[in-house]
Order: structure tokens, then sequence, then C-alpha cells
């Protein structure tokens, strides 16, 4: 299954000349998602673009013709049988063929354009007789509007099926840039472990010096071997303190869930939004632990990985 992005490009083409089905075309590169299909029929088409920018949660929006109207919960159903999340915008737009061949007119037209010539004329004595042009364009302005709400409704289709394309495609490119984060971070991980004896061994080691200069100031009113207990009783102290095991331990089951849901796929944008906030959590409590410069270095490392992968899943559906 794959992980769906709210990014990309997507376009699609369908013609018919009268009848669903014939000719598909679709293209997608990245940018503001974006899904375009044409639908034909024999007197008409109806064009339907579909915008995606993010959003937490599925918000629709439409603007179509009013003879559209009464298809919109078709429309959301489409959508949303296809979308969980961003902010999503359907345009719909119809264009008509216009016949140029003269209508043939029939004989109840005749008859009743006959009929309101002669009401008119007995009222307006002076008023002229009709032209057969006039005739034959009243007839053809007469004539039932062409219906297109098969062809919007497989214009939707059509539309809907390019965006998801588009959106899969960028999906898989942001999950190989999270990743390659995900590597990134777990290296930052595993040089932070050893620095941690390293600098409960350097503090130790402080503390044995300061308390032999301090038994020199004294005059040896406390034995070395107390001394040298209460230097080892503060450098435990201090490696409880600086204690990063714990956190460690707990970014890498978040690195390791991460890396679960990526390569599950499906719908992982807001569990990976969770996520993101508990390895941000995890690096400032490694930052305010930290014992020694390169741990610092580390932690701001992670908060700079984890950050642009924060704003990577916030395209993810």
């Amino acid at each position: 299954m794959s992980v769906y992005s709210m990014t990309g490009y997507a376009s699609a083409v369908a013609s018919v000349a009268d009848h669903v089905g014939e000719n598909t075309e679709d293209s997608a590169t990245h940018g503001t998602a974006h899904g375009g299909a044409r639908h034909a029929v024999a007197d008409g088409s109806v064009g339907a673009e579909l915008r995606s920018v993010n959003s937490r949660f599925l918000d629709l929006s439409f603007k179509m013709p009013d003879e559209f109207r009464a298809l919109e919960p078709a429309f959301r159903d489409l959508i949303t049988a296809a979308f969980k999340r961003g902010k999503m915008e359907l345009r719909l737009q119809p264009q008509r063929v216009v016949d140029n061949a003269w209508p043939q007119p029939q004989p109840e037209q005749l008859h009743a354009l006959a009929h309101l010539e002669n009401t008119v004329q007995n009222w307006l004595p002076k008023a002229g007789s009709l032209t057969v042009n006039e005739v034959l364009n009243w007839c053809r302005s007469a004539a039932p509007a062409v219906k297109l709400e098969d062809a919007a409704l497989e214009a939707v289709r059509r539309c809907v099926e390019a965006m998801k394309e588009a959106r899969e495609v960028e999906g898989a490119r942001l999950v190989t840039v999270l990743l390659d984060k995900l590597g990134q971070l777990r290296e930052l991980a595993a040089q932070a472990g050893p620095l941690i004896p390293q600098a409960v061994q350097r503090q130790q080691e402080r503390f044995l010096q300061r308390y032999q200069e301090a038994l020199q100031a004294v005059g040896g009113s406390v034995t070395p071997e107390a001394a040298h207990e209460r230097a080892l009783g503060e450098a435990a102290a201090y490696a409880l303190r600086i204690d990063v095991d714990e956190e460690l331990q707990r970014l890498k089951a978040h690195l390791d869930e991460i890396e679960r849901l990526l390569k599950k796929g499906g719908e992982a944008g807001k569990r990976l939004d969770f996520l993101i906030q508990e390895l941000h959590r995890e690096a400032n409590t490694l930052g305010s632990k930290a014992a020694a410069l390169e741990l610092t270095q580390i932690s701001v490392g992670m908060k700079v990985l984890i950050e642009q992968m924060r704003e990577q899943v916030q395209n993810l559906e």
C-alpha cells in the first residue's frame, strides 16, 4: 500500500464521441496538488479541475454552475472516498457544442409561431411579418438544452483518479526523503550513546582532583578515603542526572514506528504528526541533559532533522 501526499501535480484528459470510456491521458509531477479532466459527449463537454493544499482535515468547496448543484452530494462522495486530508476545491465548466446547421422546424413550432404572429399583428397592425431567418433562429433557440450531468460525473471521476495517482507519486518521493532523515537520526543517536560514559569519567576525575585540592587546604582534617568516597558519590549522582539512555531508547522506538508506518503505507499523516512531536520532545530532553559540547551539537543536529521531517510529514495524507 502506498503513502499519499497532499502535494503534486496531475492532469487527465478524457474524451469520447457519444459514450463513456474511450481514451484517458495522465501525467504527474510535483507542486501544489492539482487534477483536471474534461469529459465530452456528442453535444458538449464538461471540464473538471480539482485543487488541493495542505490541511489537517478534509475541507471541500465547489465552484460550478447551478445546473450541477444537484450533483454536489455525488461529487462529495467521490472525493471523500478517495481522500482524507487536504483543503480541496472542485471547479466544473460545461461547454456545449454550437450546431451551425439549420434546425428542422416542427409543425407544432410553426403553428405556435404563426399564432403568436397573428396575435401581435392584431394588436399592432404595423408590425412586420417574420422572415424565414427569424423563424429558423427562433426554432433553434427553442430547442431543449443539452443535459451534461453524466458527463460531469465522469469528468469528476477521472479528475479524482488523476489526483490520486499524482499524490501517490509525490508520496513515494516524500517517503524516500523521510527514510533518509531517519537514517541520519539513527546515526546521531548512535554517536550520542558512547559520549555519556566519557563525560561521567571526565567529571569523576574533576571531582577527585577538587577533593584532593580541598584536602591539602584543610590540612588533613578529612581522610583521603572519605574524600575519595565523596567524590565517587557525587560522580554517581552526576551520572544519573545526565543519563540519556532512556531518551535514546524512546527515540529509537519512535524511529522504528515511523519507519514501519512509512513502509506500510495508507493513511499515516496524523499518526506521523504525533510521532514527530515525540521525537522533538526527546531531542529537547537530550539537549537539556547535555554534559558535553558534542552532545549539544548532536541535539541541535537532531532538532534540525526533526523539523525538516515535520515539514514533510505535513504534506502526507
